[in-house]
């Protein structure tokens, strides 16, 4: 089978078959964008109250160029990979003072914008402009590889550059958009990672991998380095109604979100085993701390984070927060109607909900 029948065969099972999901009815390149960004990494299903919430809140890229971080971050919550949420609002207010507020059409333009690489740019660009660039995510590797039998390493650029470069000579020039939304849509509901739905695909007679069973064994990828593991010990202060937590710096994960104030070790602390001065010191001031709950395990991409709460509660007439919090200045504390509108790690937001119901 040649290349234009591929896209043939491709382009008419989509129309057959595909899923009605809101971003797939519009050309308008902010909502394409942003169902982009949101999907990342992230499942259909989980991202589309996400992407419905996102537009209730910001219709049009006027508008999150007015947004606050924060609140984008709270927005976002839940979604992980913080990064793509700032580049978010980063890229809105690039194409705001650079673009006067409109997209640029091309692929080539959309990759110099942050957060937008060349899967996104070329997305973007077919979907919104019928530029035809073929739009190589995670399905698309697979799907093509498996067509092609090629057993390379999926995860090498030069494994990634070749198959980018058999779907441009695939892609439909005058049905680009269509073209990339059949491969991802036959990556998603037919071309599994595990389990392929082979008797129902399309391409089956025309699948290299279908014909020698490499079903299993296409794509490879190369091993992952093991998940680091991380032990943090948090500290709620608490005084009466309100309790301190700290906006987390650059070069970390969760970065610009709220949590604890924490002590990170290479296990999991006894009340016994602090050393942080900033502990201690308050330990010797006669305030106590109890351990809160169970410890928790909470699994990020490439981390585990094993987690133990403690509380520490300040005497009302204290003057502790002033003496020594204030030494911390990105300790802060809030009322509990201030905290459930800050953007905070799942971790931390699951432990307030069963928390809060102490006060």
């Amino acid at each position: 089978m040649n290349h234009p029948d591929l896209s043939t065969a491709l382009i008419t099972w989509y129309s057959q078959n595909k899923r009605n999901l809101p971003w797939r009815e519009t050309k308008d390149p902010y909502r394409i964008w942003l169902s982009e960004i949101i999907l990342q990494q992230t499942r259909v299903n989980q991202g589309l109250p996400y992407y419905l919430n996102f537009l209730k809140k910001y219709p049009n890229l006027e508008s999150l160029v007015c947004a606050d971080e924060k609140e984008v971050l709270r927005l976002w919550q839940g979604l992980g990979y913080y990064s793509r949420a700032r580049n978010l609002l980063a890229c809105a207010r690039v194409i705001k003072t650079q673009y006067n507020g409109k997209f640029p059409s091309a692929s080539e333009a959309l990759l110099k914008l942050p957060g937008i690489g060349p899967y996104t740019a070329a997305a973007i660009a077919s979907f919104a402009f019928n530029e035809p660039v073929a739009a190589i995510d995670g399905n698309g590797l697979r799907v093509f590889s498996r067509i092609f039998g090629i057993r390379d390493d999926i995860r090498a650029i030069s494994t990634i550059n070749t198959i980018r470069a058999l779907a441009n000579e695939m892609i439909s020039k005058s049905l680009p958009n269509i073209f990339n939304q059949a491969v991802m849509e036959i990556g998603a509901t037919v071309c599994l990672p595990a389990n392929p739905e082979c008797m129902d695909c399309p391409l089956q007679n025309r699948c290299i991998s279908f014909a020698n069973s490499w079903q299993k064994e296409i794509p490879y990828k190369s091993k992952v380095k093991k998940p680091r593991d991380r032990y943090f010990n948090y500290i709620i202060i608490r005084d009466r109604q309100k309790i301190s937590l700290n906006k987390r710096k650059t070069g970390d994960i969760w970065q610009g979100l709220f949590d604890f104030y924490l002590i990170e070790k290479t296990k999991l602390l006894d009340p016994d085993e602090f050393e942080d001065p900033f502990l201690v010191d308050l330990l010797q001031r006669g305030i106590s701390i109890c351990k809160i709950g169970n410890d928790h395990k909470h699994i990020l991409s490439h981390q585990r984070i094993y987690s133990r709460f403690y509380e520490l509660s300040l005497n009302p007439d204290t003057a502790l927060k002033r003496i020594t919090l204030s030494k911390r200045n990105a300790l802060r504390f809030y009322s509990i109607e201030e905290i459930v509108n800050l953007p905070k790690p799942v971790l931390v937001d699951n432990f307030l909900k069963s928390y809060f119901k102490s006060f």
